[in-house]
């Protein structure tokens, strides 16, 4: 249902995030570890399939930003990845509550099958890897509160501790929490003797208690299977309550044992009963998220509209991504989550772009919201109205804004927006793009906006000459914007592309000693941390900003005062005031600020982005005659070369980006792989075993432009 491209079914990938909704029945014994309080048996799951390719991580952030909970697929061969730990640290930023699936554990009781202990090490090190990056305790996972399951998606069968709990209580009768705790960690069975011991008992009946009652049991009924040993599995399933059809009997090998599974440890109602009694519902999650989403005061009426969770509060709706219209090229449906009130169709609203500011004299885009809908994979389903604690499909809002809004009721002009996202990827990857017809010069560039508008991350813009510029996170990333842009929106018009190349940024390494100007400048090097810190987000909110500044990095607001980051108002480098008792300098601080944000665009190295730089104002010799006889237009010109001077005298340089490369390989091939990395002028790598395999991981930092055209080692 989710597979709503050709190119997610032929690479066996997903590219795009994918929404759909769906509603279940559930049992009072379904029910029973349930966490809150709940209101009937009818629950709705917004389910949202993102994809897990480092390069679409932005598409995962989308999903985050309009969820409360997660669930974490991590494979148990090759454990907890790089790209694992982005999507956590995604979830822990957002406050999105994981839970955790070990998957492809088919592959432990398939083929060379490992010892039951040497399986549930492998586990154990995963959990332990997994609530390292969680590094939250309220967030850690654990088999014995149910928040892991152990599952084969391609087979289709999946299991947690619970799952045995039910079937050795009702057997032995005893209490299903009870079996729980003896399913994981320090705890001994002997079915020889039938107790239970916190040590090995050094008998060879004694086992842990997950082999003994979990890893066991499956591993029987595996090997049946495979070994078409049907007069010992019918006896054994006939126990279990299992039944098998005529012809579901009929099978054998690898479909048999499929089969069966399915029908014992179904992976549906295994997933389903770990998402609905351990994930939070929106009312439950909103309480605690509400003050990482909303912008405004903490205890204006939206912001408790947002934490109630209140469906007749006002409308405060956040639109994540926008999807292309398969029906009409070049336009957008706006796929978001009512986050209070509710939206129905024919409600007048006021949208509120990413760079809106509150309080700016501007008119809000009004619009009549026509028929809502759900996203339901391939197709959207119209509704009447969709409440809080819901995702929502918009149509006809695309054209008032480019990634992301928030949208709210017509008369509700005093609401603030809501939090930009986060996104944990930069693009850092480009390639030009030309029309080699020029009279086609115009639809490119309407199909570069409607390519910045498809995706959340990627940086599409134009050059005088008719080109255009696109920014990716990677080759795969750029593939795949560029196959959008020919077959979606360009559609026959012919392009020339060049090859990938890097964008690097300007910097300094010290402080300048200043100049003969009649406006005094020093530029130095920040703190990486910093340059971090506000690439970040930190100057969303200036009241949040000054006191980062303050408290984490020792900012003493006396000695300097902040003028403004840049480029682009929100960029990693500070124009700043350190100025004592000069006249006049309030006039000519605008002309300064615009000369700023224009000169941090363009370095004087190679006209690239400046990152990482603070400049100081130190002192300026003004004269009224000159604020006051026209003069004053000069001074951006004027103060545009004091930045250059200044950047040229603190020893600039170029900064490159850098990716951080994750290598498993055998260990026979690491000798190979170490020198093709020192080839590409790797950085530093760190070389890691890995627990339950023969295979070893090695971390590295490799600058962007020598992964272009990289073959890996022949191995």
């Amino acid at each position: 249902m989710t597979d709503t491209c050709a190119d997610n079914a032929k690479r066996g990938i997903s590219v795009k995030s994918t929404g759909i909704s769906l509603s279940y029945q559930m049992t009072d014994a379904n029910l029973e570890p349930l966490r809150e309080k709940r209101d009937g048996n009818n629950y709705v799951i917004n389910l949202i399939d993102s994809p897990g390719h480092v390069d679409f991580s932005s598409e995962v952030a989308a999903a985050l930003r309009i969820t409360d909970g997660a669930l974490l697929v991590v494979d148990c061969i090759e454990g907890v990845c790089m790209q694992t730990e982005t999507v956590i640290y995604q979830s822990i930023y957002e406050r999105v509550r994981p839970v955790l699936t070990i998957n492809k554990v088919d592959r432990c009781f398939v083929g060379p099958q490992a010892d039951g202990e040497e399986v549930y090490q492998l586990f154990r090190s995963l959990i332990e890897d997994v609530n390292d990056a969680v590094h939250v305790d309220d967030l850690k996972v654990d088999p014995q509160n149910g928040t892991v399951a152990f599952s084969s998606g391609l087979d289709g069968w999946a299991f947690t501790l619970a799952s045995f709990a039910k079937m050795c209580a009702s057997k032995h009768r005893v209490k299903e929490s009870r079996v729980m705790k003896r399913l994981w960690g320090e705890n001994y069975y002997d079915p020889k003797t039938k107790q239970w011991t916190k040590k090995h008992t050094g008998s060879a009946t004694c086992q842990r208690g997950f082999v003994s009652l979990c890893y066991e049991p499956i591993k029987r009924i595996v090997g049946h299977c495979m070994n078409d040993q049907k007069d010992q599995l019918w006896p054994l399933l006939d126990q279990l309550g299992v039944a098998m059809t005529h012809d579901e009997r009929a099978l054998t090998g690898n479909l048999l044992m499929k089969r069966v599974m399915q029908k014992w440890l179904p992976c549906a109602n295994t997933l389903i009963d770990m998402t609905i009694c351990h994930l939070p519902s929106p009312g439950t999650a909103q309480v605690y998220r509400a003050e990482i989403l909303y912008k405004g005061p903490p205890n204006d009426v939206y912001a408790r509209a947002i934490r109630n969770c209140d469906p007749e509060g006002p409308l405060v709706l956040y639109v994540s991504k926008m999807i292309p219209a398969s029906n009409n090229p070049g336009r957008f449906y706006a796929f978001g989550r009512v986050f209070a009130g509710r939206v129905s169709a024919g409600l007048e609203v006021t949208i509120m772009s990413a760079d809106h500011v509150h309080g700016e004299k501007k008119d809000f885009p009004i619009r009549i919201v026509q028929n809502p809908a759900i996203w339901m994979g391939t197709l959207q389903q119209t509704v009447n109205h969709v409440p809080c604690g819901n995702t929502v499909v918009l149509y006809g809002l695309d054209e008032f804004f480019t990634k992301n809004a928030t949208i709210t009721q017509e008369k509700e002009t005093g609401a603030h927006p809501i939090h930009p996202m986060r996104l944990p990827v930069f693009p850092v990857l480009r390639v030009e793009v030309k029309c080699k017809n020029p009279l086609d010069n115009l639809k490119l560039t309407q199909s570069l906006n409607f390519l910045s508008k498809s995706d959340p991350v990627v940086v599409c813009t134009t050059e005088a000459s008719g080109g255009g510029v696109i920014t990716g996170v990677g080759e795969l990333h750029l593939e795949f914007c560029l196959k959008d842009l020919k077959e979606r929106y360009l559609r026959g018009v012919e392009i020339v592309v060049s090859k990938p190349f890097v964008p690097f940024s300007e910097t300094v390494s010290e402080m300048n000693t200043g100049g003969d100007y009649s406006l005094f400048m020093k530029a130095r090097p920040m703190d990486i941390p910093l340059v971090c810190a506000i690439e970040d987000g930190l100057c969303d909110n200036p009241e949040v900003y000054e006191k980062i500044l303050l408290e984490e990095f020792g900012w003493d607001k006396g000695l300097a005062t902040l003028w403004c980051f840049g480029p682009d108002w929100t960029g990693p480098n500070m124009l700043v005031d350190t100025c004592n008792g000069v006249e006049y300098l309030n006039e000519i601080k605008d002309s300064i600020m615009e000369s700023f944000a224009s000169v941090s665009k363009e370095g004087v190295l190679a006209l690239e982005n400046m990152r990482g730089i603070c400049f100081e104002v130190c002192d300026a010799a003004l004269l009224y005659e000159t604020i006051y006889s026209g003069i004053i237009d000069q001074v951006i010109p004027a103060s545009r070369k004091v930045f250059h001077a200044v950047q040229k005298s603190a020893k600039p340089r170029l900064v490159e980006p850098i990716y951080m490369v994750e290598i498993q390989a055998p260990e026979h091939a690491l000798d190979t792989i170490i020198t093709f990395l020192k080839n590409k002028r790797e950085c530093s790598y760190k070389q890691m075993p890995t627990q339950g395999n023969r295979l070893c991981k090695i971390m590295a930092h490799m600058p962007v432009v020598e992964s272009l055209d990289t073959c890996a080692p022949d191995l």
